[in-house]
């Protein structure tokens, strides 16, 4: 293979532009059937496998743009939005339906067999065949493939660690006459998952480049930063709640006893989280990304239709399409709609996490918000300015990643291209234009959609502009509030570096820096201004689905009632308003009021996911998880 070729398949399959023909190159040597002898033989077969752990890791198991994983979108079974075209899978995560048998989310088998194809390439790559004219290529690359190789494994295992807690850790390749060995393994404790998972970060991060600035056709490749944003999200994860002296698990033991899940909580777990993000922090070589300062709206949505590399830490780049678009822009099938399948509707509980442009919760009396009346003035479109009139008060004054993340009535998008304003409420005229209900294949239920990822450039309705966007597998927002999070834990009040953390991040979007209320100077306090502050700036990223989870809040907010707007109100309401029924206004009058769109069921043992029936039946050894 010469260097040229050899960049390229860096670039297309660990970038994840995966086109026919790189799928048939990495089909040469099946997942199934690789063993040390295809390493052993060709350098250019173990280049394949390195590439093929790649490509089945680097991935986020939500993500919209590839389709969800087993065609679950995890941010529509949050309390961030619902998807109304919603697969069986989303429905059976959402109802509470799901089991050892069939978890749409399941991971362990997948897992295990990336392990298994990882642990062949490190044991046999040092002694790959490589002809004499390629030694002086190759053998420069293998450190940082076999550096790459225990991150990607390292990755497998903590995607494994948040679903599951305690799993087995296989650090080799076993064959058929140990099938029996394998049989028998028993669960690792979860505090030895996370110091394998944590060690093999270091060991990869000691021969990983800072970047790849220097050799850019490689840029996509896992780095030291990457492999140090791992290690603290590990142990972030690892210092919370649902890891961290955690009585509910305390029944959950190997056969021979062995405690799987810490019983005591460890306030030093906390401190390991927060010098990890240090360690990320120190590198001196990220930072948020501030392409449009003066317009803090601009400023945030840019980052996310945009290829950019000091705040994405590690970026899964994809094509130049309009598919993401095509799929969550507003619907409206009318002749000046958006043309898109408005495919996610956002919950009110969403838009109403989103503080006032003063820094203060809604909640708070002296917010200035306001949920009645309306008002007249500018909004950013994605690429102006736009005068826009009749705009409930309930969208006035709010934290500007509210505009970049959230579509809702009477704003416009685009306004160059679409003249018309977004309209979510009911609309029962035969010409009524409308982004939600009832026009035929119309679909928002809400009165949100998404507005987040979204290219202004592109314009579904013409098909014209691609987006080019990464998406950031770690991004350097992350770290800032891995340390805010786990420093205020750790300490019994905050300190300023705990508030510069986090107030970096509002800053961006010109919020108000913390503290601002008293609670603020509490541990407490601040705990709830950062869990929001995840939630605010990582919305629609995956993040939430398990953040829930982490902190234990998943029973109080994934669970009973979802609400959203009345954007499909009775016959009988509708009369009510003593307007014709299918009147645009009769839809408006009806609409800003909050109404459940969808009940959810998350109990306890949701916390966790069960082993698959599948694996224990195999393995007796492997012991259920709680409630499972």
């Amino acid at each position: 293979m010469n260097r040229y070729k050899s960049l390229f398949i860096i670039l297309f399959l660990v970038g994840g532009l995966f086109m026919s023909g790189c799928e048939k190159y990495l089909d040469v040597v099946p997942a199934e059937t690789i063993s040390s002898k295809d390493v052993l033989d060709n350098i250019v077969n173990a280049e394949k496998i390195w590439a093929r752990l790649y490509n089945q890791t680097i991935q986020d198991f939500g993500l919209v743009e590839t389709g969800g994983y087993n065609g679950v979108l995890l941010d529509a079974c949050t309390d961030e939005c619902m998807n109304h075209w919603e697969s069986p899978a989303e429905l059976a995560f959402n109802s509470g339906s799901w089991n050892g048998v069939s978890n749409p989310l399941d991971n362990w088998s997948s897992s295990y067999q990336v392990i298994r194809i990882a642990n062949i390439f490190l044991e046999n790559i040092d002694n790959s065949k490589i002809p004499a004219d390629k030694l002086s290529y190759y053998k420069p690359r293998i450190p940082g493939y076999k550096a790459d190789a225990r991150f990607l494994r390292a990755m497998r295992y903590f995607e494994l660690f948040r679903r599951y807690g305690a799993v087995p850790i296989i650090t080799r390749s076993y064959n058929v006459n140990e099938a029996g060995e394998v049989s028998s393994l028993l669960r690792s404790p979860v505090d030895s998952v996370v110091a394998f998972i944590t060690a093999e970060c270091d060991a990869a991060a000691a021969d990983l480049p800072l970047d790849f600035n220097n050799n850019p056709s490689e840029i996509g490749r896992i780095t030291k930063g990457a492999a140090l944003a791992l290690k603290a999200r590990t142990l972030l994860y690892a210092a919370s709640p649902l890891f961290n002296g955690n009585t509910m698990y305390a029944d959950v033991k190997n056969p021979d006893g062995t405690q799987l899940f810490p019983q005591t909580y460890d306030k030093q777990k906390w401190k390991k989280a927060a010098d990890a993000a240090k360690a990320v922090m120190d590198l001196g070589i990220y930072a948020l990304y501030n392409p449009d300062p003066s317009n803090p709206v601009d400023n945030y949505a840019q980052l996310f239709y945009t290829r950019e590399y000091k705040e994405t830490i590690l970026p899964l780049m994809f094509g130049a399409t309009r598919n993401l678009e095509a799929n969550y822009l507003p619907n409206g099938k009318d002749a000046t709609g958006q043309s898109g399948n408005g495919k996610l509707s956002v919950f009110q509980t969403m838009v109403d996490s989103y503080e006032m442009d003063n820094g203060l919760p809604i909640s708070d009396p002296n917010s200035g918000y306001d949920s009645t009346g309306f008002w007249d003035g500018q909004i950013w479109d994605g690429k102006a300015y736009r005068e826009v009139k009749d705009v409930s008060n309930m969208y006035k004054n709010r934290d500007p990643r509210f505009y970049a993340t959230i579509f809702f009535q009477n704003e416009y998008w685009d306004s160059t291209n679409h003249i018309r304003k977004l309209k979510f409420a009911y609309y029962g005229g035969n010409n009524g234009a409308s982004d939600g209900w009832p026009k035929s294949g119309t679909n928002c239920v809400t009165g949100y959609n998404w507005r987040k990822w979204s290219d202004p450039r592109v314009d579904v309705k013409h098909n014209t502009g691609n987006a080019n966007r990464n998406y950031p597998v770690f991004r350097y927002a992350e770290i800032l509030l891995d340390y805010a999070e786990a420093m205020n834990e750790y300490l019994d009040a905050p300190s300023q570096d705990v508030y510069d953390a986090i107030n970096k991040i509002r800053d961006r979007v010109s919020m108000p820096e913390l503290p601002i209320t008293s609670e603020d100077h509490t541990k407490e306090g601040l705990r709830a201004r950062i869990h929001n502050e995840w939630r605010v700036e990582f919305a629609f990223e995956n993040h939430r689905f398990w953040d829930v989870r982490r902190w234990l809040i998943g029973t109080q907010v994934d669970n009973g009632p979802m609400y959203g707007l009345n954007a499909r109100p009775s016959q009988q309401e509708l009369e009510a308003t003593g307007l014709d029924p299918k009147s645009e206004q009769a839809g408006v009058d009806v609409f800003y009021k909050k109404v459940v769109v969808q009940t959810r069921t998350f109990t306890k043992k949701h916390y966790l996911f069960p082993i698959p029936q599948l694996e224990i039946d195999k393995n007796p050894n492997l012991i259920q998880n709680f409630g499972w």
